[in-house]
């Protein structure tokens, strides 16, 4: 978003970046400039508050926890230098570097992440991404509001151990530490910044890669420096990133083309046209594009209204003849190629037909049966999305598939900045809205934690009390068994599809064009999409 990393942003829907520089050797600090294209706003620096790919890429450049995630997720030194597991996999030890440092001058120390862990999962800071604590001693209970911060299992001993401790084995417990929520914080700065921490460049300290700088809070570009108080500067190549968001692809490939961009974003035409070029890749993501329903609202808690909206949806065109950048029509909520058992992929295992299919004689009789059970002949509701080139043509094929086809139904399209629609989605402002998660790690419980009943990305409010209960013992009574954890997964997402509690569109690709003196650039399908450490400019 993992919304987004679409958010996750997508993240859902999901995650990118530009090149500009002149040539020269990779050891020329002044010609280690990349240009990156972007599609959406930076919300928020603040890593409590973050929900987007696009706040999680800057932080995951600009930050750093105990781990980093290299290619294929694999666990990279970040700022642990050893790390300790007891037996009965409850309690790690880690001991930190000592040559950490916030870009103010002052160290990192375990402390920090005590306090930046204390503050996330504090009900009053208010983060949605709180519920991936559970697991951690008394998370659940503090995220409740039935203890105090002080109490959650992680503590300090000294300034340069951390030891956390777990109400119950968490199988992808490492893979969390290279995720951002999971980073440390200066409370010197979040006491010193106040309601403004994180809201601008100016108000934050950083202790990654680079450091952000030129992004008041509200403006389409900023950059990315070098941090020279990271401990390993000498192995960062690039001198500065300068993001640019171009809403438009055609904006975005023409400055590529000038030189201005070393990375852009295609359309569907862009890319069928540019299908033979060298520079041409595609970045699949486990990232899942859906509709979600306000279930608030009667119409929306009809089960046949949303049987038949998804099925009236014809996924092999919209992903074939609208998109065209590589995305696939989605087989559930959770992607496929992210997770197996038994050499069986998740999406396999788990996957519901009727979900994803498309037969509009079964969706009309449907309609209609919905219609009769809520007592009138037509229904009007606005579909939200981004205001994206993409978004836009996804909104209108959704709003024609629809109207060609259900009689009686009226949509209307609200194309709005990223930073709207997520504030919309959150407070319940809507009917339906095209959202997106990207996994925040390589698990199947990424996706499907989103729909419990309590969980705040849960805006369209969807309830079921088999699917909470299947959730909840592959955390507890069968986190420790691998098949019988695998199991409950797979029996909750078919409770999910069954009842169409969401309905899920495509898995997202994007086809990009990449400058091919651009090296190094890391990318991950699951949790954060960019790690910029290793890139440099041939």
């Amino acid at each position: 978003m993992k919304i987004n990393k679409f958010a996750k942003l997508g993240a859902v829907a999901m995650l990118s970046a530009v090149f500009l520089a002149a040539c020269g050797s990779k050891d020329s600090s002044s010609k280690q400039v990349l240009n990156w294209d972007e599609t959406a706003e930076l919300p928020t620096m603040d890593l409590s508050k973050a929900t987007d790919r696009v706040s999680f890429d800057a932080l995951n450049n600009t930050n750093e926890g105990l781990y980093r995630l290299g290619k294929d997720s694999k666990i990279e030194p970040g700022i642990a230098t050893k790390t300790t597991v007891a037996n009965d996999g409850l309690k790690y030890t880690f001991n930190l570097r000592k040559d950490a440092k916030w870009s103010n001058g002052d160290k990192v120390t375990a402390k920090d992440f005590v306090y930046s862990w204390q503050r996330t999962v504090k009900p009053s800071t208010g983060s949605q991404y709180a519920y991936l604590f559970s697991g951690i001693q008394n998370a659940d209970d503090i995220t409740a509001g039935k203890k105090s911060a002080s109490t959650l299992g992680v503590k300090a001993e000294g300034n340069y151990k951390l030891v956390v401790t777990l109400d119950k084995r968490v199988p992808y417990f490492k893979l969390l530490m290279g995720f951002p929520s999971f980073y440390p914080q200066s409370q010197k700065a979040v006491d010193k910044y106040g309601s403004k921490y994180g809201t601008a460049s100016k108000y934050m300290v950083y202790n990654g890669p680079f450091e952000l700088t030129k992004w008041t809070g509200s403006n389409l570009s900023w950059t990315l420096k070098k941090n020279n108080d990271y401990w390993d500067k000498k192995n960062v190549k690039l001198s500065a990133i300068n993001y640019k968001v171009n809403k438009s692809n055609s904006t975005g490939y023409n400055l590529y083309q000038s030189g201005k961009l070393d990375m852009t974003y295609l359309n569907s035409e862009q890319a069928k046209q540019l299908a033979d070029s060298k520079e041409l890749v595609i970045r699949h993501g486990a990232s899942t594009f859906y509709l979600e329903y306000n279930q608030t609202k009667k119409e929306f808690q009809n089960k046949k209204i949303r049987q038949a909206l998804s099925l009236v949806i014809n996924r092999k065109q919209f992903t074939g003849k609208v998109l065209g950048d590589g995305s696939t029509v989605a087989k559930g909520l959770v992607a496929s190629d992210m997770a197996k058992h038994n050499g069986k992929d998740f999406a396999d295992d788990a996957y519901v037909k009727d979900a994803t299919a498309n037969d509009v004689t079964k969706a009309k009789k449907l309609w209609s049966e919905g219609l009769k059970e809520l007592g009138v002949k037509e229904l009007s509701f606005a579909l939200l999305s981004d205001d994206t080139d993409k978004a836009k043509d996804s909104t209108e094929f959704l709003q024609s598939q629809i109207e060609e086809n259900l009689a009686g139904a009226k949509v209307s399209v609200s194309n709005v900045p990223f930073k709207t629609r997520l504030d919309r989605s959150v407070k319940g402002n809507f009917d339906v809205v095209v959202t997106a998660w990207s996994a925040d790690f390589a698990d199947p419980i990424s996706f499907l934690d989103l729909l419990t009943s309590d969980n705040s990305y849960n805006n369209g409010k969807w309830k079921n009390a088999e699917y909470d209960k299947l959730i909840e013992s592959s955390k507890s009574t069968n986190a420790g068994n691998t098949t019988k954890r695998w199991n409950d997964l797979v029996q909750a997402h078919k409770v999910l599809m069954e009842d169409q509690g969401i309905s899920p569109l495509y898995q997202q690709a994007n086809a990009t064009m990449l400058k091919s003196k651009v090296k190094g650039v890391i990318y991950n399908a699951a949790g954060v999409n960019y790690n910029f450490k290793d890139a440099y400019i041939k």
